[in-house]
């Protein structure tokens, strides 16, 4: 079967960099879709050169610039946006595009984390809710009944896993150790090496057509308690436990 030919918004970004060296590798034709900004940052700029000598084609424009997303949309099958969560909502003009143009098999907007509609937020006095983008963009794509799948991947093991999920620390602790409410809630720790295999493989997949993919790797499914008792095997000692239970956490936030 003929490869999709594959649309990465969000390129030289940690999650982007890897879905658009994936879909390369997985032998789709790749292009990237990059702001003129990015040319003239040296990491940046360094990763486009990369991709660039790999085969990616570049393309210049932005989620606000509609001539370019025309153009862009129209030389690909599938769209694939990585974009921070601060610009999930810029994905609006992305979307109503891809509906003009209606020649997308596949849009898989920049949702990539939990699963908006099922996390549950304990609300702060500002009133804000991380999710709330993400469920209005997805909402959008499918009352305009774009083809499409949501990618639900948890948490990354980059953000997390290096300071034991230990809040201000660069670097798992060796002496006591913070545990958030009993510890024994479990969460899927994903590499975004993972998560881009993954999100490349289900563009052709008719079986993820209109679905959430939800990426639940068995030996990724750890409590905190689990990955204390890991870490201390492998430092040879005990740690001290700080237990701080939610409502103490969210006083903590809200200070």
């Amino acid at each position: 079967m003929e490869k999709s030919k594959i649309l990465v918004i969000g390129a030289t970004g940690n999650l982007g960099y890897h879905l658009a060296e994936t879909s390369l590798k997985f032998c789709h034709p790749t292009f990237a879709l990059v702001r003129d900004s990015s040319f003239s940052d040296p990491i940046k700029s360094h990763k486009l050169q990369c991709l660039s000598h790999a085969g990616i084609t570049l393309l210049k424009g932005s989620l606000q610039d509609e001539g370019s997303l025309v153009e862009a949309v129209k030389l690909v099958d599938v769209v694939i946006c990585a974009v921070s969560a601060k610009q999930t909502l810029q994905q609006k003009l992305l979307i109503r595009v891809i509906k003009q143009l209606g020649s997308i098999k596949r849009f898989i907007p920049s949702e990539f984390g939990s699963d908006p509609t099922k996390a549950q937020v304990c609300e702060l006095e500002d009133g804000y809710n991380f999710y709330a983008p993400k469920i209005e963009i997805r909402k959008l794509v499918e009352a305009e009944g774009i083809p499409h799948t949501f990618i639900s991947c948890n948490f990354f093991m980059k953000v997390l896993l290096p300071s034991l999920v230990q809040p201000g620390l660069k670097a798992p602790p060796r002496d006591k150790v913070t545990i958030f409410g009993d510890g024994n809630t479990k969460g899927v720790f994903m590499n975004e090496s993972d998560v881009a295999a993954f999100t490349i493989n289900a563009v052709d997949d008719p079986r993820t057509l209109n679905k959430v993919l939800y990426l639940r790797p068995q030996g990724n499914v750890y409590s905190l308690n689990e990955l204390v008792e890991l870490w201390e095997t492998k430092i040879g000692k005990k740690l001290e436990r700080l237990h701080v239970s939610e409502e103490e956490l969210l006083q903590k936030i809200k200070v």
